[in-house]
């Protein structure tokens, strides 16, 4: 669905919220093979303040649970890693939400070359849970989302 693989991300199904958003995290051979480690190692979510109960680095795949913490509550995430993308002006991976989440869809982290700059792209598709009490609480979710979308931007900088 967001198609980490293709620098241009064709329209999506209308059922979903989609956004994609992107910043420069650096210039350089440098700054690209660190992002494009740490965006492998989860460190995009790490750093915007979510705990990975990963082992190792992204793995298609791979089911896990990503924890937020939100004032005194814990939100438990399941996920499932759908896609791994690794070439030499591309790199990052998507994962799809699983029973239990906050919102249904699926988001990705990119992390590709403009020239000399090294950008991070966020795609994500969501839309309402299945279930309650996400389903009733999906139209304040979005603030969540825009919020944690302007962490993950920063943190491979």
């Amino acid at each position: 669905m967001t198609l980490p693989h293709l620098p241009v991300w064709p329209s999506a199904d209308a059922a979903f919220r989609r956004s994609e958003v992107a910043a420069v995290v650096g210039h350089g051979d440098e700054a690209w093979n660190r992002a494009t480690h740490d965006v492998l190692r989860w460190k995009v979510k790490t750093r915007s303040g979510f705990r990975v109960h990963a082992e190792g680095p992204v793995v298609a795949g791979e089911q896990l649970i990503v924890t937020a913490r939100v004032l005194w509550l814990t939100i438990q995430e399941p996920i499932e890693v759908v896609s791994v993308v690794q070439t030499a002006q591309r790199v990052g991976f998507a994962y799809r939400t699983l029973p239990g989440h906050p919102v249904s869809g699926e988001e990705a982290f990119i992390v590709h070359r403009d020239g000399d700059a090294v950008v991070l792209t966020i795609r994500s598709l969501t839309q309402a849970a299945r279930h309650q009490p996400w389903r009733m609480l999906y139209p304040a979710l979005p603030v969540a989302q825009l919020f944690a979308r302007r962490r993950y931007l920063r943190a491979l900088r």
